[in-house]
């Protein structure tokens, strides 16, 4: 039997029960949704910091202790013994798959990944600097304009085909977000490639000339796709999630979705590290904007440093910062002063007690925006990069929405604080 919690007015000493429900890991959450139709209350809680939006069965994270499970899986194992695609199919099917499975599942993401060729004319009609972010909002968009026969959201089997197109296109759009950029020619997908590989391909091939990819860029992305593929209720998840409520087609709830990730304080972060990086801009500058970051009447902050969701350690950032040294010193320019930069940040942040105190450890956005630059993506396609990674937990927390018999309409409630009733003055007594 549940635990019962009783909330009590100490003012007019009235009282109301309310169920606990437990978690299989992590907090407990009260069903408060008799506390409006009982007694008129709503619960405020900006920002939902203490608010569960919905029951989900698929990420796990406790950041006071820093772990990320996906499916019950660490984020460790997974990132040893896993490859991306294999994680993907974890986060939408809720178990590894057998070796059968995995094979079945890479040849049908292989073979969805071209996109039709009215698509690609898609691309001419924006502005040639337009940001890759709102080109890839706008195309992925449109998907459903090119599947209507199979968005039936509560159709199963669609609902499977729709995420398979997402997951296999999603690196063919981002791709040609760039080619249209760099006014390149938009590159075909090559199905004898693997999904990290294929990317890399469409991203700096030419028609002039064969492109392969080194192994260690490939290696790179694919560590980085996994730590990026999920992270719970974060802004953009919920986003889908809310779109998705209402019945919107996948391919629109995912749009919906970049958008979210599009901002700053989301999918922007490792846009900020290279950007304070450039701020800084030497070796020689550290200790003085070490001191700025320090003071509190400073607006000067260190971007990459800490997490709003792990207290302790970024457990993506321990992954990941052992393949940012191998990237730099295989891919790197060795006298590439931003570089160097960085990783002198890094050794000074790492034995400061300042930052020691106060738990400021290099997060994931701090090594994954190094890496990129190191693998010569641009930065503004850094986002798009967490996109393509992100889309398998869009579409498994979307999936698992639409698939839950007690799934309704999102529809937050407001704490009123504007003027109350007053009567329309005509225009010319005002």
């Amino acid at each position: 039997m549940a635990d019962i919690f009783t909330l009590t007015n100490k003012t007019t000493g009235d009282s109301i029960d309310l169920n606990l429900r437990e978690a299989t890991a992590g907090p407990a959450a009260l069903e408060i949704s008799a506390l409006y139709k009982e007694k008129g209350i709503l619960a405020f809680d900006p920002g939902f910091v203490s608010t569960a939006s919905c029951e989900s069965a698929i990420t796990y994270i406790d950041g006071d202790h820093g772990i990320l499970r996906y499916r019950g899986y660490p984020i460790e194992q997974l990132a040893e013994k896993s490859n991306f695609l294999e994680v993907a199919y974890l986060l939408i099917h809720g178990e590894l798959p057998s070796t059968e499975e995995l094979s079945a599942f890479e040849e049908i993401i292989v073979h969805h990944t071209m996109i039709k060729e009215t698509m690609r004319n898609l691309f001419d009609g924006f502005h040639y600097n337009a940001h890759p972010m709102s080109v890839m909002i706008g195309v992925v968009g449109s998907l459903s304009s090119f599947y209507h026969d199979s968005l039936d959201i509560h159709d199963p089997r669609h609902r499977e085909i729709s995420a398979h197109r997402m997951i296999a296109k999603m690196p063919t759009i981002a791709a040609a977000c760039y080619k249209h950029s760099a006014s390149e020619p938009i590159m075909y997908p090559q199905n004898n490639l693997d999904y990290c590989g294929n990317f890399l391909h469409m991203m700096f091939s030419t028609p002039c000339e064969p492109y392969v990819p080194d192994q260690i860029a490939i290696d790179a992305l694919n560590l980085l796709f996994i730590l990026h593929a999920d992270h719970e209720q974060n802004a953009s998840t919920s986003t889908v999630r809310l779109a998705g409520s209402s019945g919107a087609n996948p391919f629109a709830c995912i749009a919906s979705g970049i958008a979210s990730l599009w901002g700053p304080a989301h999918g922007g972060a490792n846009e900020a590290v290279l950007t304070m990086l450039e701020e800084i801009g030497d070796v020689s500058n550290i200790d003085k904007y070490i001191a700025r970051a320090k003071d509190k009447n400073d607006p000067f902050r260190l971007m990459g440093f800490g997490h709003r969701v792990y207290r302790n350690f970024d457990p993506r950032a321990t992954i990941i910062r052992k393949m940012c040294h191998e990237v730099l010193d295989k891919l790197a320019d060795g006298n590439n002063p931003m570089f160097e930069l960085a990783l002198k940040l890094e050794e000074v942040a790492l034995k400061d007690e300042y930052f020691i105190q106060r738990k400021l450890y290099p997060n994931v956005d701090f090594y994954s925006g190094i890496i990129y630059r190191a693998l010569n993506i641009p930065t503004d396609m850094f986002t798009v990069m967490f996109a393509i990674a992100r889309t398998v937990g869009w579409v498994a927390h979307w999936s698992e929405m639409i698939a839950d018999p007690q799934q309704r309409i999102s529809r937050p409630r407001q704490l009123y604080t504007g003027a109350r009733e007053r009567n329309y003055v005509p225009i010319d007594k005002r």
